[in-house]
């Protein structure tokens, strides 16, 4: 866990569960103890974002409910009251320790689009540059399925890959990925680090951890595997671990340690393979796979077997090979339109459409998914 100890900024994640008693209601004192631990880090000058689940849990909290709700609107009406209590409690709690934090409220559509992706890190960039530490959260006060980004395991690793952290944490009620589930097998030993994660991890993953809680560990694992994609280190922590923050910075054994990729991505490529949502598909014929696998080039025209889906020009569509598999993502130079009528043809057939170039996806656009990454 030597990767820790140069981290210069970092992104935690905490769940409800670790906010909340038993009963449902805000544990103060482990409110009290997270701030301190992140106070400290900025300090000793780490940047750190926090992402924060327990707007519903204090909505719920506050508007006098039994249990959480399962009707969307009473959600997001639980939101839209616990959201302000929640950001109240930090604002509080980082301001007698002398910090300043800021909300920022994210859906899935702020970073499929570029501009909007963009914006959000620009703002994000210039929050931490300012000494200020961004408290994340999803907007559930309007949010639909469609546009969720399902829990705040995805949101923290996604975030991470935003704002282009050298550590993420995600503190949960487990102390870190076993060998088996330890709540119903008692010969479970935890596993420490992770260079790669395999299928054997996939299904040692089992359900939430807590019934407060909206992920297990299947999402912890997902979180962990962007993050890592994007050459992030990873660790998951039980949250009784937060006093030891600092200690984790440092390389101190705790939870589980996922190393991040050696190949890790850049710039806008991150955008493309994590935070873009795809719009479509094309499938490629073999010549076309070992070009884009093996060789690094660009997606040409006569090498397009099918085009799936309904996009415009410059959204983001996946890659597939004649067997289905997902083997690219990129963003598109033609419309789905434009490419039905372009399949299989060459630049010089091209011409006598008015298309000037046979390049479907630039080599520039485009990310290549590769499982021995």
């Amino acid at each position: 866990m030597n990767a820790f100890r140069d981290v210069k900024r970092i992104v935690i994640k905490v769940g409800t569960s670790s906010l909340t008693y038993e009963n449902g209601n805000l544990n103060l004192g482990a409110f009290e103890v997270l701030v301190r631990a992140i106070s400290d880090l900025s300090n000793n000058g780490v940047q750190v974002v926090l992402v924060s689940s327990g707007a519903i849990a204090a909505g719920v909290n506050r508007l006098g409910w039994a249990k959480k709700p399962k009707a969307i609107p009473l959600k997001q009406a639980a939101a839209a009251t616990g959201q302000p209590l929640l950001m109240h409690i930090y604002e509080k709690l980082f301001a007698e320790y002398g910090k300043t934090a800021a909300q920022i409220l994210l859906t899935r559509a702020d970073l499929a689009v570029r501009n909007r992706y963009v914006n959000a890190q620009n703002t994000m960039e210039t929050l931490l540059n300012e000494n200020v530490i961004p408290i994340v959260n999803e907007n559930d006060t309007v949010v639909v399925d469609e546009l969720k980004f399902g829990d705040n395991d995805t949101l923290s690793a996604q975030v991470a890959v935003l704002c282009e952290a050298d550590l993420l944490v995600i503190f949960s009620d487990v102390e870190g990925l076993y060998t088996k589930d330890p709540r119903v097998d008692q010969t479970a030993e935890l596993i420490s680090e992770v260079p790669v994660l395999t299928e054997e991890h996939w299904q040692n993953a089992r359900g939430p951890g807590s019934r407060r809680g909206t992920g297990g560990m299947y999402t912890k694992l997902l979180a962990a595997d962007i993050a890592t994609k994007g050459g992030i280190a990873t660790i998951i922590a039980h949250s009784k671990h937060q006093p030891r923050l600092k200690e984790i910075i440092q390389g101190a054994p705790i939870g589980t340690f996922f190393h991040p990729h050696k190949s890790a991505l850049k710039g806008k490529s991150r955008w493309v393979m994590f935070g873009a949502a795809s719009s479509g598909s094309i499938v490629v014929d073999n010549g076309a796979k070992e070009a884009l696998l093996e060789q690094g080039k660009s997606l040409l025209s006569n090498g397009i077997l099918e085009v799936k889906g309904d996009f415009k020009r410059g959204d983001v569509v996946v890659v597939e090979d004649e067997d289905g598999s997902i083997i690219a993502r990129g963003q598109s130079r033609f419309s789905s339109d434009e490419l039905l009528e372009m399949i299989g043809l060459c630049s010089d057939e091209l011409k006598t459409l008015g298309k000037n170039s046979n390049v479907a996806i630039h080599r520039n656009d485009l990310v290549v998914l590769r499982r021995d990454d």
